[in-house]
């Protein structure tokens, strides 16, 4: 099943998510995510995160979010999973 991790950063956590970059990228690579990039604001600056997770089942998702470097850091303010459906 495909998952979607829907992810905004908390406020002025522009550091955290710089410091902690290279350890979330290699985690996207290391478990094999589909897709994955940041959401950017009107000023181009990073403030969240897409991913699409390829996974058996949504407790699967729920662990590959719990271990993700950037929620580790405490980066976020929420964080959604949705199953969803590639179309296109």
């Amino acid at each position: 099943m495909l998952v979607a991790v829907i992810c905004t950063d908390k406020d002025g956590a522009i550091e955290t998510r710089k410091a902690n970059r290279d350890a979330h990228v290699a985690y996207l690579k290391e478990t094999g995510a589909v897709q994955a990039g940041p959401f950017l604001n009107a000023d181009g600056m990073m403030y969240g995160s897409l991913i699409v997770l390829e996974v058996e089942d949504m407790a699967a998702a729920k662990s590959w979010a719990a271990n993700d470097p950037y929620a580790k850091a405490g980066l976020f303010a929420d964080v959604r999973l949705e199953q969803w459906n590639k179309v296109i």
